[in-house]
């Protein structure tokens, strides 16, 4: 009882610690991030990002690609997938994986705090269980505004298991910090997908 206890103890207290530290998920562990992800499906995500045909559009943090590849698919032949990650090991992965597909995408490493593209370079833009990973959320989402042209669409998606979840209210402070507001919310505050529009 009492190891069990104390292993009760110390994973809340490493939990704490990691909300309180955030860092992207090694690829080391990368097991983590392709596991099912079932509150935050690829439906979903495509339903609140809706990805058209011949777009260009960023992913931040695409981690081993269970998001990239199905969206490069929807993008079509004339569509671009852009990704960016902190670790180029990811991207390797991703490309890797994409097979065929890696001809329409791009990766670029970096940190999202200081996105290295134009001003409005892209119709969409998304990141999923990653903006509770970075220091600074509000530059991220400031520098997603930036490259996302007037009109276009900046998805978040989070998950509660996450320990660097981000919660629809704290999503939705920070959004108004970077001059963003939530448009449409699709899941519940366990798991969900938000669009985000300039305000």
């Amino acid at each position: 009882m009492r190891i069990a206890a104390g292993l009760l103890v110390l994973g809340i207290g490493v939990a704490l610690w990691w909300r309180r530290n955030p860092s992207a998920c090694p690829y080391s562990q990368r097991f983590w991030i392709e596991a099912p992800h079932p509150l935050i499906t690829r439906e979903r995500l495509r339903r609140v990002l809706d990805p058209r045909p011949g777009e260009r559009v960023l992913e931040v943090g695409p981690g081993t690609g269970y998001y990239a590849i199905p969206v490069a698919e929807w993008l079509g032949p004339d569509g671009r997938l852009e990704l960016f990650d902190l670790q180029q090991e990811m991207l390797d992965h991703t490309l890797r994986r994409a097979g065929p597909l890696a001809g329409r995408m791009g990766a670029t490493q970096g940190d999202a705090r200081s996105l290295p593209y134009p001003d409005d370079s892209f119709d969409a833009a998304y990141l999923v269980t990653v903006l509770g990973e970075i220091p600074d959320q509000e530059a991220a989402l400031a520098e997603l505004r930036r490259v996302v042209r007037p009109g276009g669409r900046v998805v978040v998606g989070e998950v509660a298991l996450d320990p660097h979840v981000v919660f629809p209210g704290a999503l939705e402070r920070h959004a108004a910090t970077a001059g963003l507001l939530i448009e449409h919310r699709d899941g519940t505050p366990l798991g969900y997908f938000a669009r985000l529009a300039a305000a």
